[in-house]
C-alpha cells in the first residue's frame, strides 16, 4: 500500500514530499536570548523552516544561571531562558505563524512552554491557533539523557498536566516528541531505539488515561524523534517499521477511528554519534548519507548536524553547510518527485518484516515487565542500551567495524588551521546576568496556592502561569517544586 493508506509503512500522507515537502530544522541555540534570536533569523534566512531551539544545562535543569553551579555551564550547549524577559528577547521579530517552533526540553519543558504561549499572546496571538511541539518525554530522561530533576512519579504527573493543558488552552499544539535518538546516541541498536521509544509513548497514553484525558486526541498529537545513520537501508527500513508497528498497536490496542492517531509523526537527525574529530571533512560524506536515509524513509522534518560537531557546537560557517546540504536534496534532487521510491523491493521489504519483529519483541518484553515505567524503575531499557553499546564499542577497538579516518582509510591532509573548525562564544556572554532577584516573599498568596495545588496532585500548569506572568523565574519555581519533591538521584 502507498503512502496515506494505513499501516503508513511508505509514508503518512499521500503523495508525500511532492504535496508536503519535509520541514528544515535546525536545533540551535546558545548564550545569551539575544545572541540566540541573531542566530535564529541567520537559519531562517539561509533557507531553513523552522527553528529547534536548544537550551543550556541551567536551563534544562531548573537551576539559576547566575549560580555558582549554574554560571559554568551558562549559554554552553544552549541559550539561557530563565526569565520572561529571556523569552521576549528570543522570540523578537520572529513571525510565529510562519514558521514551525520546537522546543528541546523535558524537566523544565511546562515550564518553557508557558512562557512561550505567554510572549505569543503579548504579540497578538490566539494560544488556540498556536503550533509548535514540545520535547516533554522524561521517561527518556531516565532511561540515557539525565536531565532529569523530579522524582519520576512526580515528573510524568507534570507530563500529564501538560497533555491536559494542551487539550484545554493550546489545541494544535505537539504536547510530546517521543524520543529514541537519545537511545541511539547512547549506543541502542535500530529496533531498540524504536522498541524503547513506543514502550515509552504507550506508558504515557496509560498515565493520561488513568486521568481521563481524550486518548484519540492525544495520540493524534504524538510526535517522535529518531537518529538516522550510515547504514542507509537499515535506516530506512527501520523507519518505516516503526511506522507499520505504531500504527498496528494504536489501532489494535485502541481502536481508533481517525487516521491520525495511527499516522507516526517523525523528525529525524543526522547521527552525531557517528561524527568523528579525526578528518572532521570525512563528516560530510556521512551526514549526506544520513540525511538520503532520513528522506527515503519518510521524516516529516529533518535536522542536519555540522561537520565540525564533534570539536564544537556548530560554526556559522558549518551550519550553513548543513542547511544548504538539505536545500540540495530538496531542490536540485528528484526525491521529492516519487512517493514511495522503494516501492516493491524484496530487500527493503524483508529488511523491515525483520525489524518489525525485533520491535515487537522489544515491546512485548517491556511490557511483560509491567510498561515502561516499572522497567525504567529495574534498569531494564539502560542495562540492554549498555549491553549494545559495549559490543559496537569492541567491534571498532578490534577493527572489525571500520570508522574511515579512525581505524581505516587514507589520512587527510590538515586543514584545521586552515578553517575555524571552533565555535566561539562570543566575548559579552561573561558580562551577561540574568535578573533573578527573588520575588517570592511578595508572592506569598500566590505560592502557596500552587503549593496546595502540588500537595493536592491537582493540575499547577494554570498557576504556573500566573507566577511567571508575575515575574517569577525558571529556577525559582523549580525550587518550589524540589522543595516539595525533592531532586532525583539516581539509584542504577
Amino acid at each position: 500500500m502507498g503512502p496515506g493508506v494505513y499501516p503508513f509503512e511508505s509514508g503518512i500522507y499521500e503523495g508525500m514530499y511532492s504535496k508536503f515537502p519535509w520541514k528544515i530544522m535546525q536545533y540551535s541555540g546558545y548564550g545569551t536570548a539575544e545572541q540566540a534570536n541573531l542566530n535564529f533569523k541567520r537559519i531562517l534566512s539561509s533557507g531553513g523552516t523552522g527553528i529547534s531551539i536548544a537550551f543550556d544545562l541551567p536551563t534544562q535543569m531548573g537551576i539559576n544561571p547566575t549560580s555558582e553551579i549554574g554560571k559554568y555551564e551558562f549559554g554552553k550547549v544552549g541559550v539561557s531562558v530563565n526569565t520572561l524577559d529571556d523569552m521576549r528577547t528570543l522570540l523578537s521579530g520572529i513571525d510565529l505563524k510562519a514558521v514551525t517552533v520546537s522546543m528541546t526540553i523535558n524537566a523544565t519543558a511546562g515550564i518553557l512552554l508557558l512562557m512561550f504561549q505567554i510572549v505569543a499572546e503579548e504579540n497578538g496571538f490566539d494560544p488556540k491557533s498556536l503550533r509548535g511541539t514540545i520535547q516533554n518525554d522524561i521517561l527518556k530522561e531516565f532511561i540515557a539523557r539525565n536531565t532529569y530533576i523530579f522524582p519520576p512519579g512526580f515528573s510524568l504527573d507534570f507530563t500529564c498536566f501538560i497533555f491536559e493543558y494542551c487539550q484545554k488552552e493550546l489545541p494544535l499544539w505537539n504536547p510530546i516528541s517521543i524520543s529514541g535518538y537519545h537511545f541511539a546516541e547512547a549506543g541502542a541498536s535500530p529496533a531498540q531505539e524504536v522498541g524503547f521509544a513506543i514502550s515509552n509513548a504507550l506508558e504515557y497514553l496509560s498515565i493520561a488515561q488513568n486521568y481521563g484525558l481524550d486518548l484519540e486526541v492525544l495520540a493524534s498529537k504524538f510526535t517522535f524523534f529518531f537518529s538516522v545513520k550510515t547504514n542507509l537501508f537499515e535506516e530506512i527500513c527501520k523507519l518505516r517499521a516503526a511506522r507499520r508497528v505504531w500504527a498496528t498497536i494504536m489501532k489494535k490496542k485502541y481502536n481508533f477511528v481517525n487516521k491520525k492517531p495511527l499516522a507516526m509523526k517523525i523528525h529525524a537527525q543526522t547521527a552525531g554519534v557517528q561524527l568523528t574529530a579525526n578528518d572532521v571533512e570525512n563528516n560530510h560524506a556521512r551526514i549526506t548519507i544520513q540525511a538520503i536515509a532520513a528522506v527515503l524513509g519518510g521524516v516529516q522534518s529533518l535536522h542536519t548536524n555540522s561537520h565540525n560537531e564533534a570539536l564544537s557546537l556548530p560554526t556559522e560557517h558549518a551550519s550553513n553547510i548543513a542547511i544548504n546540504l538539505q536545500n540540495i536534496l530538496l531542490e536540485e534532487t528528484d526525491l521529492t518527485r516519487y512517493p514511495d521510491p522503494l516501492n516493491g523491493s524484496k530487500l527493503i521489504t524483508d529488511l523491515t518484516n525483520e525489524l518489525v519483529k525485533k520491535i515487537s519483541l522489544i515491546i512485548d518484553q517491556i511490557e511483560n515487565l509491567g510498561g515502561a515505567k516499572s522497567a525504567v524503575k529495574l534498569g531494564f531499557q539502560k542495562s540492554e542500551i549498555e549491553k549494545e553499546s559495549y559490543l559496537e564499542f569492541m567491534k571498532i577497538e578490534e577493527g572489525s567495524k571500520k570508522i574511515i579516518g579512525v581505524n581505516s582509510g587514507a589520512k587527510l591532509a590538515s586543514t584545521s588551521t586552515s578553517q575555524n573548525l571552533y565555535f566561539n562564544l562570543p566575548k559579552n556572554l561573561q558580562d551577561y546576568r540574568s535578573d533573578t532577584k527573588s520575588i517570592e516573599n511578595n508572592l506569598s498568596t500566590e505560592v502557596g496556592e500552587l503549593k496546595d495545588l502540588l500537595r493536592n496532585k491537582e493540575n499547577f500548569m494554570w498557576k504556573l502561569k500566573d507566577l511567571l506572568k508575575k515575574g517569577m523565574t525558571v529556577a525559582e519555581i523549580c525550587e518550589i517544586l524540589v522543595a516539595e519533591f525533592g531532586r532525583h538521584q539516581s539509584e542504577i
